[in-house]
């Protein structure tokens, strides 16, 4: 008996040990990736950064704004698990350079307003506000909802009835209309209507996402990239980020309205994206992309506490570690490394520690 005991003792020890061992240490890997973002890919003189950590590659220019909008995201997830900390306050001050402010809407153009005048993509504005709102439900600090409603106002100059309704995915280019502008657009939307309960908000997002489920929604569950328009021709590629926004969407709606359609629309799109998306034990390569893709999914989470859901996520997110990270612990498949990249896996890494699930 003693050593019948013992035996089921020293298994349950080594059970223990083995669970410990596959529970990533997300601090370490967050701790890593920022040091290296600030020591390979920020110019504090200037305080802005670099697209990657190759001079020649990068021709003497500072970042395009879309790293910057990973950035700022994975900036806000790194604050919300140290509160204490300012992570945000370097990337907005970098984000403030691109700034434009000529007609018909102030909004954040591609470059560095300084260095050169460039386009101002309705996506770029959005992922910035969608940050900063996820910042404000945490801390209320005004000069983000303030910049956050700036932002909705450069939107709408991007919204037409042209195909039915929707926004465009760049200013001034009136040929089709993007999941990946649209998307997004929802999610901001939705998070002003949540933080000031004015009901113009919530309008404009279920105008959008009702909109976008009737002409972007595929037949497997997961959405197009883009609608032509006036042709109305379906742009079909598909994208991690654009089931990520929808998925979200949905689910943010379900918990203003608790309406069930928005949840089964959400669960809908969850089971899709997982089945399109995740092959060969692997996602996609954009490792952005995915992030959305795991926002969508958290969000679902919240609500039915379904973990099982996620494990494919975490999964592709610990196998990008083990195999896919140079032997400066910088992230990505090639030689040249990219700040997107970085910022998206520091994103990634710090909503899963967030998250604690075991």
């Amino acid at each position: 008996m003693k050593n019948t005991v013992l035996t089921l003792s020293i298994c349950f020890s080594f059970a223990l040990q083995s669970v410990a061992q596959t529970i990533p240490d997300y601090k370490t890997r967050i701790a890593i990736i920022n040091k290296n973002i600030y020591d390979q890919f920020y110019d504090a003189k200037a305080n802005l950064y670099f697209e990657t950590n190759d001079p020649v590659t990068n021709k003497g220019n500072h970042s395009f704004l879309w790293p910057l909008c990973a950035l700022v995201q994975a900036a806000n997830e790194m604050e919300a698990g140290n509160p204490s900390k300012s992570y945000i306050a370097p990337v907005m001050k970098a984000i403030d350079q691109y700034y434009s402010n000529k007609p018909p809407v102030p909004g954040y153009q591609a470059m560095v307003l300084k260095e050169k005048a460039d386009s101002r993509f309705y996506d770029d504005n959005e992922w910035i506000a969608i940050a900063l709102m996820d910042a404000y439900a945490r801390n209320h600090k005004k000069e983000y909802l303030d910049v956050s409603k700036t932002i909705y106002r450069f939107l709408l100059s991007g919204q037409d009835r042209v195909g039915g309704g929707g926004f465009y995915w760049v200013e001034g280019d009136k040929k089709g209309k993007n999941t990946c502008s649209n998307g997004p657009a929802i999610l901001v939307a939705l998070q002003l209507y949540q933080a000031t309960h004015q009901k113009a908000y919530l309008d404009t997002a279920l105008l959008t996402y009702n909109w976008a489920k009737q002409h972007l929604l595929s037949a497997n569950g997961v959405y197009y990239d883009a609608i032509r328009v006036p042709s109305m021709r379906i742009d079909s590629a598909y994208y991690t980020y654009n089931a990520g926004t929808m998925l979200q969407a949905g689910a943010i709606l379900y918990n203003i309205t608790k309406n069930k359609t928005y949840l089964n629309d959400a669960q809908n799109v969850a089971k899709a994206a997982e089945k399109h998306f995740y092959k060969q034990g692997r996602l996609p390569g954009n490792y952005w992309f995915n992030a959305v893709l795991l926002r969508g999914y958290i969000e679902l989470y919240k609500i039915d506490k379904n973990k099982a859901q996620l494990q494919f996520i975490i999964d592709d997110a610990d196998r990008t570690w083990q195999q896919e990270k140079d032997d400066q612990n910088l992230l990505g498949p090639k030689k040249v490394k990219a700040l997107i990249d970085q910022a998206a896996m520091l994103e990634i890494y710090a909503r899963l520690d967030n998250l604690k699930l075991k």
